[in-house]
């Protein structure tokens, strides 16, 4: 994957359960507002991390969305517990 972070690759992202996946959301959410925070304070020293975050939220936007549509679902480990 040549960009984004190693942990959100999208073969991951599979494996995450829905729990897991709203806390990373949450999380990537967290760090972009710091991001833009920064940036606007002129502290940023890596622009690029912007967008590479950004692209991690679609990330996860598009794996929840799938799920919701049927077009996959979660990992086998999670839901032979229901």
């Amino acid at each position: 994957m040549a960009i984004g972070t190693k942990d959100l690759a999208p073969t991951e992202l599979d494996t995450f359960d829905d729990e897991k996946l709203v806390a990373e959301l949450k999380k990537s959410k967290e760090e972009l507002f710091n991001l833009r925070f920064q940036s606007a304070t002129g502290q940023l020293d890596n622009n690029k991390r912007l967008l590479i975050v950004k692209k991690d939220i679609a990330r996860i936007y598009t794996v929840m969305r799938e799920r919701e549509l049927g077009l996959s679902s979660e990992p086998a480990a999670s839901t032979s517990e229901a």
